[in-house]
């Protein structure tokens, strides 16, 4: 064997080298203002929905909002978010990414100044609404612009600055409201937008090339199509959000959400069927790896809320508030700064995006096996010797799989038509907020009814003339006899205490059975990534036929 056969690295088929080949060696603008300029726009629409949720019970104290009409705020804008996303597809591909996210980013900034100073319920929501349908469009066209535009030598960076900006802003956020919240400035809870969406402007303005005009041939693409299925999608969403408010199908309003939801998934299935659109090419999606990895996608936003509910609620059940309970999640968030480009430089060296995958979701479970040995006593310090395991997981997970998805669009051929790659960002995206919610609600429904059975089980230890109830009763009555009004008093308020103490008991019983849930559902996601079928790309391969392809 000559000495160049061994140099030259095994090239993969002739169809992959002709979609490698068509990836661009630049851009033609600065690509380094290109990759900051979407990777803020993901960064940034995550920031905004968990400040947001993180800040909704304060929003609805201070503007006198009851409990069941503040339960409609972040559903405004997560509503809108999910609306927004499959009709980003008509947008995109009508008007091209840089024009969208120009017009979208500029509406997203004033928005999000003025939020503050509305005063009255229907004004709060109509901009919130505005909120989430303008920067809605950021994901899809993030990963669209990815897809078509990024060079190369930056891919690596790329897929380590968005892992980072989402995760960063996700575990960031507790602290960083826990700090307005001191301060009493909730209105910094919209403003921190205002303030970095400008910057993210001029980095698309600067980085991202205007999309050429090309004339349209063939049927034009269907406006009601995109309007049927954003409809049906945002309605689903909508029910998946107030379904355990509502308490699910007992509820009417539920079930006519649901029915909406399904009447509109209809409609955009009879259009489908008679008039296929031209800027949706759905075919394409029936792929296995696609599929494997649109579950995956699913089942990562499921494990991230160890990080999102399980550690915060377990601490908030004690009465933390996000600046006493934030310490624990930012600690996550630290070192994925510098493990999430730890694991897109092994990615560059050559290693399988896959093995990195499942590396991150066994690292997750172990930490959530750790963190199972929670007690009622804990604080945001005890979580700390499992935080970095937690980091490690979720960075190289997370880089993992969006290297997976972006390998999946290249070798599937997804770089042959805007049509394939603006499906394939808009089914992820559809999937990634449906994945994000469905796991909220299962989870908030999980340990709303483990709460239940634990405080049923511990309360049949606890029974009148048991002389270990009576004893600690008449315990606790003695104590607090001397700062009450009377014996009954004190029994009554030791009453109390006793009953908030099994709670809590149940609370710590609760959380780690939830700890243990994710855990499994990282191990579920291992025999997924086993049933992946091995990409006949990767990042080296990719480059050795870039270089073929320019030779």
């Amino acid at each position: 064997m000559s000495a160049a056969s061994i140099a030259t690295p095994k090239t993969p088929n002739s169809g992959i080298a002709a979609l490698a080949a068509a990836l661009p060696a630049d851009l033609s603008h600065s690509p380094l203002f290109g990759i900051l300029g979407v990777v803020m726009g993901a960064g940034i629409v995550t920031l905004a929905g968990r400040l947001l949720t993180l800040g909704v019970a304060d929003l609805r104290g201070h503007l006198g909002f009851s409990f069941d009409d503040g339960a409609w705020i972040g559903s405004a804008f997560n509503v809108a978010l999910m609306f927004i996303g499959p009709f980003t597809v008509y947008l995109g591909g009508l008007l091209g990414p840089r024009r969208v996210l120009l017009t979208a980013a500029s509406v997203f900034t004033l928005v999000s100044l003025a939020l503050p100073f509305a005063q009255s319920y229907s004004v709060l929501i109509f901009l919130l609404i505005l909120a989430g349908l303008s920067s809605g469009t950021f994901y899809p066209l993030t990963l669209t612009f990815a897809l078509r535009n990024i060079p190369l030598r930056y891919l690596a960076l790329t897929v380590g600055l968005y892992a980072t900006s989402v995760e960063g802003a996700v575990n960031f956020a507790p602290w960083l409201y826990g700090v307005f919240r001191n301060h009493d400035a909730w209105q910094w809870m919209f403003w921190t937008q205002a303030v970095i969406t400008p910057l993210m402007m001029l980095c698309i303005h600067v980085g991202i090339p205007a999309a050429p005009a090309t004339k349209r041939t063939g049927p034009a693409p269907s406006f009601a199509g995109f309007l049927y299925a954003s409809a049906s999608l945002a309605l689903l969403f909508a029910a998946l959000d107030q379904g355990e408010r509502l308490d699910w199908w007992r509820s009417g309003l539920f079930n006519a959400i649901v029915a909406g939801g399904t009447f509109f998934l209809l409609l955009a299935l009879i259009r489908r069927l008679k008039q296929p659109n031209p800027l949706v090419d759905m075919p394409y999606l029936r792929q296995w790896n696609t599929v494997l990895l649109g579950v995956g996608l699913f089942a990562f936003r499921f494990c991230l809320l160890a990080t999102i509910i399980v550690i915060p609620q377990s601490l908030a059940a004690r009465g933390l508030d996000a600046a006493q309970f934030a310490p624990a999640v930012v600690w996550t968030a630290v070192p994925e700064l510098c493990l999430t480009f730890l694991a897109a430089q092994l990615l560059n060296k050559g290693a399988d995006s896959h093995l990195i995958m499942a590396i991150g979701f066994t690292a997750v479970a172990f930490a959530c096996v750790f963190n199972a040995d929670f007690t009622s006593a804990w604080n945001a310090q005890n979580y700390f010797r499992t935080e970095l395991l937690m980091a490690a997981g979720q960075s190289f997970a997370f880089i993992g799989l969006v290297t997976s998805i972006i390998l999946q669009a290249i070798a599937s051929g997804g770089l042959a038509s805007p049509q394939k790659v603006l499906t394939f960002s808009a089914f992820f995206h559809v999937v990634r907020l449906f994945g994000g919610e469905a796991g909220v609600s299962f989870m908030t429904h999980f340990i709303a009814q483990q709460e239940k059975l634990h405080s049923n089980l511990l309360g049949l230890h606890v029974e009148g003339g048991s002389w270990m109830a009576d004893g600690g009763l008449r315990m606790l009555t003695a104590g607090l006899y001397a700062k009450s009004a009377g014996w009954a008093s004190a029994a009554e308020r030791a009453t109390e205490l006793l009953a908030a103490k099994l709670r809590l008991q149940a609370y710590a019983l609760t959380f780690i059975d939830a700890f243990h849930l994710v855990a499994w559902a990282c191990f579920g996601m291992l025999l997924l990534v086993a049933l992946l079928r091995r990409s006949p790309l990767g990042y080296r391969e990719l480059s050795a036929v870039r270089a073929e392809a320019r030779a």
